[in-house]
């Protein structure tokens, strides 16, 4: 899903979560090397998210998966964008923003 990168903070939701129902969350970790955008890092595929179980209440860490924009890389990892839909188990994270920099848009395929 083409669309502008996101950062630290940035919103997400994994479906199913842990328990079976969707869990949210947020990305809390981008791992070096990174690229930056308006003073921020922005996130790519291996970024961390602490998710809440929505059942339980219970936090738990969850890794991006390896999926991401095919055009824009950083060693090799896929930057992460807004509307991006990456397997990561679980299940699906849906990252839903809001973007880091909104004067940056990368248009490349998932």
């Amino acid at each position: 899903m083409p669309g502008p990168p996101v950062s630290i903070g940035a919103a997400v939701v994994v479906s199913p979560g842990a328990t079976g129902a969707p869990d949210s969350g947020a990305i809390v970790a981008v791992l070096p090397p990174v690229i930056t955008a308006g003073g921020l890092p922005l996130a790519t595929s291996g970024s961390i998210c602490v998710m809440v179980n929505s059942l339980t209440g219970v936090p738990y860490p969850l890794v991006i998966g390896p999926l991401g924009s095919s055009g824009v890389r950083v060693a090799g990892r896929g930057l992460v964008r807004m509307g991006d839909q990456i397997p990561s188990p679980p299940g699906l994270l849906t990252v839903i923003g809001p973007p880091a920099a909104g004067f940056v848009n990368d248009t490349w395929a998932p």
